[in-house]
């Protein structure tokens, strides 16, 4: 899966986790990557606070992370963006291109938002 829009503003990255943890719901033993490029990275950023009732893309991350399922941020963009690897989510990690063409060549489906 790849996403690309920020965190809020718009809802594409929000519905991109929302249909992963569907996938891991509907079948644990499913392999999921997420892959975030572009203003995506920032879903990735730790601390997030948000509105009560709001959604919060960092917990969404977290619990994806219990469930196994790997997510990389694009190193060029986390750079271009001036963010820090520390200030990512605990089991995030940097990728690169060469990242998202392995999984892209590996999968079965590649979904973008």
């Amino acid at each position: 899966m790849i996403l690309n829009d920020p965190p809020y503003g718009t809802e594409r990255s929000y519905n991109g986790l929302r249909l992963a943890i569907a996938l891991k719901k509907e079948n644990s033993n499913v392999d999921v990557n997420i892959f975030l490029i572009g203003d995506a990275v920032s879903c990735a950023i730790s601390g997030q606070k948000t509105p009560d009732g709001y959604y919060n893309l960092g917990r969404m991350i977290r619990l994806l992370i219990t469930k196994k399922v790997s997510i990389k941020c694009c190193g060029t963009c986390i750079d271009a963006r001036g963010l820090k690897e520390e200030s990512l989510i605990s089991g995030v990690e940097r990728g690169g291109m060469s990242d998202l063409a392995k999984w892209s060549l590996e999968s079965d489906k590649v979904i973008t938002f």
